[in-house]
């Protein structure tokens, strides 16, 4: 089973000064099998990881495939995507989810 990790990276040096262009995010699915980026959208400015996340999962057939994303991609919206796409998910678990945090600790 193919395992592809999403995660977000800001390109370094591509902040522009004299227009006042913010730096250029993007998100990445990665093949952690073919060592070799999938695809990649670009996060819209003032917005964050969350609202691409939903995009690139669409552009990518992920069916069987185990798709692993850090904290801030941990929504429930996110995980029925994939879910929805036929694929798994590892999704981790911190503050950003208070209650469910507490829960799934006290279960342990």
């Amino acid at each position: 089973m193919q395992v592809i990790p999403i995660d977000g990276k800001t390109v370094k040096g591509s902040y522009d000064r004299e227009q006042d262009k913010s730096a250029l995010h993007l998100v990445s699915a990665w093949s952690s099998q073919y060592r070799l980026v999938l695809g990649q959208v670009k996060v819209a400015d003032k917005s964050n990881e969350i609202t691409a996340i939903p995009a690139l999962l669409e552009l990518l057939d992920i069916a069987v495939c185990i798709i692993t994303i850090d904290a801030m991609g941990t929504q429930t919206a996110i995980a029925s995507q994939i879910f929805n796409q036929k694929a798994d998910y590892v999704l981790p678990l911190k503050g950003n989810h208070p209650t469910l945090h507490s829960q799934v600790k006290d279960w342990f």
